[in-house]
C-alpha cells in the first residue's frame, strides 16, 4: 500500500502544472460549496432573526368569552348580556411560569398584560396597544434593549417606553409626562423614559406602548393573573414539541409560532433546497474534473501501467494507485478550498452583527469539514472509472505502444 502511495505521488509530481491546475479547480468547487453554505445559512438566520427572532415561539393566551346564544320563544322577551369589555385573563397561569422556565428548551418566559388604549398629549390622541412587562424581562422576547435609541429600557412603575415614530408624530421628548388611558376608561400619568426604533420605523414604532406589569394591572383593573405568557426557545424549530409539553404541564392551550408562520417555513425550506442544488452542482463539477484528468493520465501512462502489470502488479494494485491519486487530489483541493473559503468569509460580520443592506454571510455555517469529506469521497468516486480502465490494460499491448 505504501508503495502504491509513492507511485500515486510520483504521478502527481511528474506533471506539476497539470496537477496544480487540477487541485485549483477542485479548490474552486470547494470554495463555491462553502460560500453557498455560508450564504444560504446566513440568509436563513437573518430572515429568522428579523421575523421569528423577535416574536414569541410559544404563546399561552387568554381567550375572550362571549355570552351564550339564546333562542327566545314566540311572544317572550329575553335579557341579552352585553359582551364583556374586560381584558381576558389567565388567573392562575402566572404560577406556571417557573415550571415552564425550568424546561431545558426554554430560553425565557415573559408574563404580560395586554390591551388597547389611547395616548394623549394635549389635544393629540393616538391609539396604541398597551403591553405590560415584568421589570427585568423587557427584552426576554423582543430585543427592546437592542432597539433602544434613547433613554433606558427598564420599566419601573410610572414609566412608559414608546417607538420613535410615535414620539416624533406627537412631538414628545424624553422625560416628558403623558397620559395613557385604557379602553376601560382608567387613566395614568406616565413618564417617557425610553424610545426604541425597530427597522425603519414601521407599525410597531407607532402602535406599541410598553409599561410595567404593575402599571398595566392598574390600567386594566387586573389585580391578579395575566393576559398571556410568551415563551422564547433556544431552538425555535422545537416550538411544536415544546407547545405540547407546555399543554401537558399546565393544562392550558399553548400555540406554536409555526401555526401562523407556515409560509415562512415553506420559504426557508425552498431556500434550503436551492442551496442543496447549487452545492450538488459544485460537487458534480469536481467529480467531472477529477475523472477527466485521471482518464487522460491513464491514457498517457499506458506503457508504465503495462510494465507494472508485466512485473507482477495485480489489477487491484493498479486500481489502488489511481484511487489513491484521486484521494490525494481531493485532500489537497479540499484543504486549499476550505482555507480560501474561511479567509474569504472572515471580513463579513458575525450573525449577531447582521444589519440591513449587508450580505448576511455566516462563517460558522460554511460546512468546512463536510466540504472536505465530500470532496475526497467525490474524488475517489471519480477515480474509480479511470482506475478500472487502467487495470484492464493488456501488458503486452501497452508495452508495445
Amino acid at each position: 500500500m505504501l508503495y502504491g502511495l509513492k507511485i500515486a505521488a510520483r504521478y502527481l509530481t511528474a506533471s506539476k502544472a497539470q496537477t496544480a491546475l487540477l487541485v485549483v479547480g477542485v479548490a474552486v468547487g470547494v470554495f463555491i460549496f462553502i460560500f453557498m453554505s455560508a450564504l444560504i445559512g446566513g440568509l436563513a438566520e437573518f430572515i429568522l432573526s428579523r421575523t421569528a427572532g423577535d416574536i414569541s415561539h410559544v404563546t399561552i393566551e387568554a381567550e375572550a368569552t362571549d355570552p351564550a346564544l339564546l333562542m327566545a320563544p314566540p311572544g317572550r322577551v329575553l335579557l341579552v348580556q352585553e359582551p364583556s369589555t374586560n381584558t381576558p385573563q389567565l388567573r392562575e397561569a402566572i404560577s406556571y411560569a417557573p415550571l415552564i422556565e425550568a424546561l431545558p428548551e426554554v430560553k425565557a418566559v415573559s408574563p404580560q398584560i395586554t390591551g388597547a388604549g389611547f395616548l394623549r398629549r394635549g389635544t393629540q390622541v393616538a391609539q396604541v396597544s398597551i403591553i405590560g412587562l415584568e421589570p427585568g424581562r423587557e427584552s426576554a422576547i423582543s430585543d427592546l434593549e437592542g432597539y433602544l435609541v434613547e433613554g433606558e429600557v427598564r420599566l419601573r412603575s410610572g414609566a412608559v417606553l414608546l417607538g420613535k415614530s410615535l414620539v416624533d408624530d406627537m412631538g414628545l421628548a424624553l422625560g416628558q409626562t403623558i397620559s395613557l388611558e385604557s379602553t376601560d376608561g382608567i387613566k395614568a400619568a406616565l413618564t417617557l423614559t425610553g424610545i426604541y426604533q425597530i427597522g425603519t420605523g414601521g407599525g410597531p414604532d407607532r402602535r406599541m406602548a410598553y409599561v410595567s406589569l404593575a402599571t398595566a394591572r392598574t390600567l386594566f383593573e387586573m389585580p391578579q393573573g395575566v393576559s398571556r405568557i410568551e415563551i422564547k426557545l433556544f431552538d425555535l424549530y422545537a416550538a411544536d414539541a415544546v407547545a405540547l409539553r407546555v399543554e401537558g404541564l399546565t393544562g392550558l392551550d399553548a400555540k406554536s409560532w409555526t401555526e401562523d408562520g407556515a409560509q415562512l417555513l415553506e420559504a426557508l425550506n425552498a431556500q434550503a433546497q436551492t442551496g442543496y442544488f447549487l452545492k450538488t452542482f459544485a460537487m458534480i463539477t469536481i467529480i467531472i474534473g477529477v475523472a477527466s484528468a485521471l482518464l487522460l493520465s491513464t491514457y498517457r501512462r499506458r506503457p508504465e501501467i503495462g510494465i507494472m502489470r508485466a512485473m507482477g502488479a495485480s489489477r487491484l494494485f493498479v486500481v489502488g494507485v489511481f484511487v489513491t491519486q484521486g484521494a490525494l487530489i481531493g485532500v489537497m483541493g479540499g484543504l486549499l478550498g476550505a482555507g480560501i473559503g474561511y479567509l474569504a468569509l472572515l471580513p463579513f460580520p458575525t450573525r449577531d452583527a447582521f444589519r440591513s443592506g449587508t450580505l448576511p454571510m455566516d462563517i460558522t455555517q460554511g460546512s468546512y469539514g463536510l466540504a472536505i469529506v465530500l470532496t475526497v469521497l467525490g474524488a475517489i468516486a471519480a477515480s474509480i472509472l479511470p482506475a478500472r480502465a487502467a487495470a484492464r490494460v493488456d501488458p503486452v499491448t501497452a508495452i508495445g505502444q
